[in-house]
């Protein structure tokens, strides 16, 4: 196949690179700087404006371009970022898909399980409708930017990401340290469910949606959510470590802003129902599995 990816210099998008070429498949790069690579080419949403060449003739699109959701706290201006790079490329990417000469047929455009707010403990699949606050209104706007490619016939597909277990980075790369050093532990009461899924999968999940054919919102999560406190203590039995510190929740609004309350403390247990109806099969259904795989 021939991809043409965004976002490739990020932890997922930069491991489905590795992942397609070490199959064979050819892999197209858009950046925003000029190219150096004879695999580069150049987009800027900025000015709604793709290399033509990028796309005209590609197997299939992945867009995961956008600013880091969860990289630092959320002030008004970074949430209008937030907001603002994933509207302005995910309208770009469409567009150029629509107007191509031989448009790709399928676009898969990243999305999130921010869809579904909090679900208090709640089990939700796909059908589920969307919840309330910023991620929420966020991904619905997000996934209709991707309009014109699916009304010029493209099966357009909306992965819903989870939490993605890699040491690189995320949720786990980044309190890794202090884990390893024995001073992690839960967050908040630790009674939040965390939806994951572990780096692995979540490649081999964006791989079959190429693949297969399925169009609209996917969740990309494992089968089986944990509470933060079994996601804390799983990490301690495969670090040998204790997991006995607490940080405190008004620590981590006075740290992260609003991102807390829709980050670490927001309670989502998604499960991942039209995936495994497609067929497809987890390497690691359970949070020790995948944890002791990505550590």
């Amino acid at each position: 196949m021939r991809v043409t990816i965004t976002g490739s210099s990020g932890l997922i998008g930069s491991a489905l690179v590795r992942s397609l070429r070490a199959d064979g498949h050819e892999v197209v790069r858009l950046i925003r700087r000029e190219p150096t690579r004879s695999d580069e080419a150049r987009w800027s949403p900025a000015d709604g404006c793709v290399e033509a060449a990028s796309l005209d003739g590609a197997d299939a699109v992945v867009h995961l371009a956008g600013a880091g959701i969860g990289d630092r706290p959320w002030t008004k201006a970074y949430k209008r970022k937030i907001r603002d790079s994933r509207l302005t490329g995910t309208r770009t990417i469409a567009e150029a898909i629509a107007t191509a000469s031989r448009r790709p047929p399928v676009l898969v455009c990243g999305s999130a399980i921010g869809y579904y707010g909090d679900t208090d403990g709640r089990e939700v699949d796909e059908k589920a409708p969307a919840g309330r606050g910023f991620l929420a209104a966020l991904v619905r706007d997000w996934e209709a930017a991707a309009a014109p490619a699916r009304e010029a016939g493209v099966r357009v597909v909306h992965p819903r990401t989870g939490v993605v277990l890699t040491r690189d980075g995320g949720l786990l790369g980044s309190t890794l340290p202090l884990f390893r050093l024995g001073l992690g532990g839960r967050l908040g009461d630790g009674d939040q469910w965390t939806s994951w899924i572990s780096i692995h999968d979540q490649v081999a999940a964006l791989r079959f949606l190429i693949e297969n054919e399925i169009a609209g919102p996917v969740n990309l999560t494992a089968p089986n959510p944990v509470t933060n406190e079994d996601y804390t203590r799983a990490l301690g039995r495969v670090l040998n470590r204790p997991t006995r510190v607490t940080v405190p929740k008004v620590a981590l609004r006075t740290a992260l802003r609003d991102l807390a309350d829709e980050g670490p403390l927001i309670s989502q247990r998604v499960v991942p129902r039209r995936l495994e109806e497609a067929g497809f099969r987890f390497a690691h259904e359970d949070v020790d599995s995948a944890l002791r795989a990505v550590l």
